[in-house]
Parts: C-alpha cells; sequence; structure tokens
C-alpha cells in the first residue's frame, strides 16, 4: 500500500529563486503556447486590416478545433519546461510520479471518490458562490464548443478531458508545482499549506468561469492535491479522477444539447 505523502522523508530544499525561475518558466511557455495555434487567424486578420483600413476588424474566429489545440499546445509546452528543469535536477521520477501505482484496485476507489466529491463540490460550491455574491461558474462558453459537432465532442473528450486536463494539469500541478512547494523552506513539512497554495493557484487560469469558477475550481485543486498525498504522491488517482469529471460534464453538456436540436 502507498504510503500518505505526510508520512515520507522531507524531500531535499530548493530556494525560492529557483523555484520562482521554475514557476514563471513553467507559465510563460504555458501562455505562448496557448497563443501559437490562433496566429494564423491573426495573422489574416492584421492583413485584411491593412488593406482594407476602412473597415472595421472583424472578431477573431475561435472555432471549436482552434480552442481545443491551444489547449493541447498549452499543456505540451508546460509538461516540456517541467521535463527539462526536472531532469536537469536528477528529479523527475521523483516529483512525477508516473509508476505503476502498489494497489490499482485502491487507486480505482481514490479515482472514483475523487470523481463523486468532485461533483458535490461542483453542485454545492456554485451554490455557496452564489450565496456569497461570487457568481455561479460559468463554463458555458467552453461547453458550446464542446457541443459543437460530435467530432468536436470526440476531440475534446480525448485531447482535453483525458490529455491535457487529466493528465498535464495534474502533472503540471499535482506532480511539479506541488513537489516544488513541498521543497521550499516555510513550507517544507507544512502539508496543508501546499496543498492550499497549489489549490489557489490552480483556480486562477479558471478566471474565465468568473470568480464563482476560481473558488470552486480551487476547492477541487485542495481535493485532488489531499488524494494525492493520500496516494504516496502517486499521481494516477487524480489523473483518473480529473479526467472522468470533465468528461462527465462534457457528456451531460453534449446530450443536454442533443436534446435541444431534437426539440
Amino acid at each position: 500500500m502507498d504510503k500518505p505523502a505526510n508520512s515520507l522523508v522531507l524531500k531535499q530544499p530548493i530556494g525560492w529563486l529557483i523555484f520562482l525561475l521554475q514557476f514563471f518558466s513553467v507559465a510563460a511557455a504555458y501562455f505562448v503556447a496557448s497563443i501559437l495555434p490562433t496566429l494564423p487567424a491573426l495573422a489574416e486578420i492584421m492583413l485584411n486590416a491593412v488593406r482594407n483600413p476602412e473597415m472595421p476588424p472583424p472578431e477573431p474566429q475561435l472555432g471549436s478545433a482552434l480552442v481545443a489545440s491551444t489547449v493541447v499546445s498549452s499543456a505540451l509546452a508546460g509538461m516540456l519546461v517541467v521535463w527539462l528543469w526536472l531532469r536537469r535536477e536528477g528529479r523527475l521520477q521523483e516529483a512525477i510520479r508516473l509508476q505503476a501505482p502498489e494497489s490499482w484496485p485502491r487507486t480505482l476507489v481514490w479515482a472514483v471518490g475523487g470523481t463523486v466529491g468532485t461533483v458535490l463540490i461542483f453542485t454545492f460550491g456554485a451554490q455557496l458562490t452564489q450565496a456569497l455574491g461570487l457568481g455561479t461558474p460559468d463554463p458555458s462558453f467552453v461547453l458550446a464548443l464542446v457541443t459543437e459537432s460530435p467530432q468536436m465532442f470526440a476531440l475534446w473528450v480525448v485531447a482535453v478531458a483525458w490529455f491535457a486536463a487529466g493528465f498535464g494539469e495534474e502533472v503540471l500541478y499535482r506532480g511539479f508545482l506541488m513537489d516544488r512547494l513541498e521543497r521550499l523552506a516555510g513550507l517544507r513539512g507544512r502539508a496543508w499549506a501546499v496543498l492550499v497554495i497549489q489549490a489557489l493557484l490552480f483556480g486562477l487560469p479558471h478566471a474565465y468561469q468568473g470568480m464563482g469558477g476560481m473558488v470552486v475550481t480551487a476547492m477541487v485543486g485542495l481535493l485532488l492535491g489531499w488524494i494525492r498525498n493520500r496516494c504516496g504522491g502517486n499521481l494516477w488517482a487524480a489523473i483518473l479522477a480529473h479526467a472522468m469529471v470533465d468528461t462527465v460534464m462534457m457528456s451531460l453538456a453534449y446530450a443536454d444539447a442533443l436534446g435541444g436540436y431534437g426539440g
């Protein structure tokens, strides 16, 4: 049975300077890679503006496949920079624990628990944020892209739910980020402080869902980080839970869209 992370020996420390350098280099790679797939469309808009200066520039067309490609490219770029840093330190397998768990049944139980827990967080967390005046999470922009067509639904489930979000975000947040935080002076041995910090950072990129979306997503990040710790740092339970939740949400949105089309 995997040991909980808080029962393990303290990790070798890293300095705050190297942490900040690593963190911002990963964030920069993630951001730049999210823009790259949109460059041809942006270049066309700029070219049309030059050719027809009297015409107002058209709104960028963010199609489903294009947005999905930005999510995937971001995850790839972020994981590449993470791999380079950890390989340089010789700590890749120590930080990104993707080895087969000692017990797959136990891992699947944690994954199912994480899935159910996340659904409950979205359900009751949305009510809480609304009561607090923060608004409810609004993922309608993404879900509209997911339900654009059967082909786009399949693309989003495979490429985004399972690869970019389920695998990629867990490697970045519950793997790389938590490992880095666990090595910092002032945070070493303080498991709950690490959990809270990584959860808050996990919520920030979900600003497109509003303040309520960031708060609820941070709560989900807290749960997934706790599951990672309970699995001794192994990421598979968190990966499976994250991917299953996104798949369920996308599937429900698609089913609802089909009902709407049928009406």
